[in-house]
């Protein structure tokens, strides 16, 4: 399985963000983010989807509640 993170606007659409690579695990994915959340954020995405080789397993806001 390879994780990996889709970087969206309010909308749904993609937008640009750094490339955080592949995860080999749900829970090296969600760190990284859970370490990584205020810069995407401050970079323009306001939600992010995580995907399990390219299905999307979930989609969260990036705010701070």
């Amino acid at each position: 399985m390879n994780w990996t993170w889709r970087y969206e606007a309010a909308d749904g659409t993609v937008v640009d963000g750094p490339d955080a690579g592949t995860f080999s695990s749900q829970s090296d994915a969600e760190t990284w983010l859970g370490l990584n959340w205020q810069s995407l954020a401050e970079a323009g995405a306001t939600q992010v989807t995580l995907l399990n080789d390219d299905k999307a397993e979930y989609t969260m806001p990036l705010t701070a509640e």
